[in-house]
């Protein structure tokens, strides 16, 4: 089956042609007379042998679209670029549908690309300092909580740690739909927020849930990238990979992406199983050279000076019997600079969002609200600090209850 094929199988199994698929002209190829012809579009996907694959759906599938390396040489384009074009259906010993002419790359109509096109890496990373407002009014309440506990920046690296049974689920849908309402793609042609969701080793009902919810709440403009817990490890860590390369190529262009990673736990469990071993075993018979793609994942959240972010939050999962998760918890709870806590706790009591409002928050959290904002929020702090730790999330969400939004919720702070 081609969804299980790489790039380099399917040429060496004479799936797709080798070479140019048609006729160089004015460095385009077009297509051959008479062949029946359709635009396509997806992630380019790039092999070792330096050919590749648009994926539509990142992961492979029987709709991926062979791109030949002599095209991807002359417009320079990278693993991770949105790739569109015309296409010929595949001949007899073919596999995958043939790329004959790149018209648009990331969005950008071929004729109007940068001839020098920025690295990721060689962009300059600083602290997040522009609040994510995730707030939409007086519900839901997950998003007020985290405006006022834990603020989400551009470029913040943040991990959401979470209990089984916790509500993790609709707390990332809450995000969602609170990124996808306050920064739309507007009319007058201003890119808003492109949002994305990496959901790795997920089951397959909640893959088809996230998928329904970010397309609604979009408007189809966001991706989700998608691997089950009944796939392989290797095409769990190189779904999660295209994903990554694909918003750092929208980074490059100066956008502003969220990426929702669902979770990181089974992101490096996959490496752990995916990975030849080193060797060496950390507790639970973890690897510890599968932690090093895992990070490099996470690490690549950053805002950019003068230019766009990529702002990644991902979850952790604990307290679910496995030694290997609480280790690989350790390893990343001092990478990020935000963290969310959940607390099985509260989820039990059916107070939702269930979220540990003593041991979240964020770092440098003074650049995101303000002077004006600030005293406020150390006020709510210190309010919280006078309730006994059971009773603070649900106090909080009793007085944001009776207020319509956050702005109204500080100012009552002052009336005691």
């Amino acid at each position: 089956m081609p969804t299980k094929t790489s790039v380099s199988d399917s040429v060496q199994n004479g799936g797709a042609p080798v070479g140019d698929p048609g006729i160089v002209v004015d460095d385009r190829v077009l297509p051959d007379s008479g062949m029946p012809t359709e635009f396509v579009e997806g992630v380019l996907d790039i092999a070792q042998e330096g050919s590749g694959l648009l994926r539509p759906k990142f992961a492979p599938s029987d709709h991926d679209v062979y791109i030949s390396s002599s095209q991807i040489r002359r417009f320079n384009l990278r693993l991770g670029d949105s790739v569109g074009g015309t296409a010929r259906r595949p001949k007899e010993n073919e596999r995958y549908w043939g790329l004959l002419k790149v018209e648009k790359v990331n969005g950008i109509p071929i004729e109007e690309m940068k001839v020098n096109r920025a690295f990721f890496e060689d962009l300059l990373a600083i602290y997040p300092d522009t609040q994510i407002k995730l707030s939409t009014g007086k519900e839901p309440l997950t998003p007020r909580v985290i405006d006022l506990i834990s603020p989400i920046g551009f470029g913040q690296r943040g991990l959401i740690v979470s209990p089984p049974k916790a509500g993790k689920t609709w707390l990332l849908k809450d995000i969602i739909g609170g990124v996808a309402a306050n920064y739309p793609n507007l009319p007058s042609g201003k890119a808003g927020v492109h949002l994305m969701a990496a959901l790795i080793g997920e089951r397959p009902e909640e893959v088809t849930d996230i998928i329904r919810h970010v397309s609604l709440v979009t408007k189809g403009e966001g991706q989700v990238a998608a691997s089950n817990f009944d796939e392989s490890p290797e095409h769990q860590t190189r779904v999660a990979e295209l994903a990554l390369e694909r918003a750092k190529r929208l980074v490059e262009e100066g956008r502003d992406v969220v990426i929702l990673l669902d979770s990181i736990t089974r992101l490096a469990r996959a490496y752990n199983l995916a990975l030849p071993t080193s060797g060496r075993t950390l507790s639970g018979g973890f690897d510890p050279a599968a932690l090093f793609p895992a990070k490099r994942f996470f690490g690549a959240a950053r805002k950019i000076e003068n230019a766009g972010s990529l702002t990644i939050i991902g979850t952790a999962l604990i307290e679910t019997g496995s030694r290997m998760d609480d280790l690989i918890y350790e390893e990343f709870k001092g990478t990020g600079n935000m963290e969310l806590h959940l607390t099985r706790k509260l989820a039990d009591r059916r107070i939702f969002p269930a979220i540990d409002v003593t041991r979240s928050g964020t770092r440098q959290e003074e650049l995101l609200y303000g002077e004006k904002i600030l005293p406020k929020i150390h006020m709510v702090r210190r309010g919280l600090e006078l309730v006994s730790e059971d009773e603070r999330t649900e106090t909080l969400l009793e007085r944001l209850k009776k207020t319509k939004d956050n702005m109204e919720f500080l100012e009552t702070l002052n009336k005691g």
